[in-house]
């Protein structure tokens, strides 16, 4: 019976020791606050004071160096086109003739009367200087009619001037009826035949009669974004290829630029001039340019991967007093493995090269 109390009392009073034994130490968190904090080796550079000259791509359009739509300054019917799409045509050759009958008449009405004005002033004039003439012998001549002759000299002679100006402007307007080249070019589009109505109101779909443009010279012509509107000069080279001739690349200097940027694209549009006396380049073509820019004052440059972009911002990571330390930056050129950046930065200040966003503002440098 003992026994048997034994098992029955003492085997609670076991099981609850090895409980108790198998409970865990509680952990000593001061003791682990005051553990040393873990310190990481960056590797460090500095920022430097110079220039990266680079080179961006950019889309461009070839276009021809003179280029008009000719329309009709008159209305009339046309009666003769002596040229045709693909024409080469020369300054003063004949483009168009037209025919308006009215206008000839008109014409012919104001050169009879301004002929018809100066006859009369001519005979005014000798009337008067007879009279002048007759007038020195006293008593011949009354003063007043002497006035009369004069006053009647001098408003014949403005009619003829009158009659002369509405003259001049109808053999104008006649002349308006012979269209001729105002340059060496190409006709690229013809719209009109023989027989048309035409005229100042009724051009149709407002539509030019002809296009001429110049083929043996034209103008590249590039916008450039207003990042490097400032990094051009005259003397700048740039280069550029055209789809249509694959492998061959073409070079000239900026020829003009426009001084002021676009307000819809804020890009200034530069030009540079083009010889095409083979005729290779087409006007209408588009070109891809490689333009080099670069700055013509030193600006501040650090390893490309000492710059941290994140999505709010750019920044680098300088040490100072042996903490880092954010600096918000923007960056320009680059070129191999180093940036242009602009910010609160002076040359020779030590930053972390294999900077990251893991690196927090603050943080200690071993």
């Amino acid at each position: 019976m003992q026994i048997i109390k034994y098992l029955l009392f003492g085997a609670p009073l076991v099981f609850l020791a090895a409980c108790n034994q198998a409970e865990t130490k509680p952990v000593d968190k001061g003791a682990a606050e005051n553990a040393a904090p873990a310190r990481s080796h960056y590797t460090m550079g500095e920022v430097t004071e110079g220039q990266i000259g680079a080179s961006v791509r950019l889309p461009a359009v070839l276009r021809p160096y003179l280029s008009v739509d000719i329309y009709p300054k008159v209305n009339g019917f046309i009666k003769e086109v002596p040229v045709d799409r693909g024409t080469q045509v020369r300054t003063g050759q004949l483009l168009l003739r037209l025919e308006a009958p009215e206008i000839e008449q008109q014409y012919v009405a104001a050169k009879s009367k301004y002929l018809q004005a100066y006859a009369l002033s001519l005979a005014s004039k000798d009337n008067y200087e007879r009279l002048v003439q007759a007038g020195r012998m006293p008593g011949t001549v009354s003063a007043h009619d002497l006035e009369l002759a004069r006053d009647r000299m001098i408003a014949d002679s403005a009619t003829v001037q009158g009659e002369m100006a509405g003259y001049k402007a109808l053999e104008a307007m006649k002349n308006y009826l012979i269209v001729t080249a105002p340059f060496d070019g190409v006709i690229t589009e013809r719209n009109v035949h023989p027989g048309a109505l035409v005229g100042p109101n009724l051009k149709a779909d407002d539509r030019p009669m002809l296009v001429l443009q110049q083929e043996n010279r034209l103008r590249l012509v590039i916008d450039v974004p207003e990042l490097y509107s400032n990094q051009l000069t005259g003397h700048t080279v740039v280069s550029f290829r055209v789809s249509t001739l694959p492998g061959k690349v073409f070079r000239g200097p900026i020829s003009r630029s426009a001084g002021a940027l676009n307000l819809k694209y804020r890009s200034e549009a530069i030009e540079v001039d083009v010889n095409n006396d083979d005729r290779l380049l087409k006007p209408g073509m588009y070109a891809e340019v490689e333009l080099p820019v670069r700055r013509n004052t030193h600006s501040l440059v650090v390893p490309a991967s000492a710059v941290v972009t994140s999505q709010e911002k750019k920044y680098i990571i300088i040490v100072d007093q042996d903490k880092t330390h954010w600096v918000d930056v923007v960056t320009g050129n680059s070129k191999n493995d180093s940036t242009e950046v602009f910010g609160n930065l002076q040359a020779h200040d030590k930053i972390i090269v294999n900077a990251n966003d893991e690196i927090r503002d603050g943080a200690p440098v071993q």
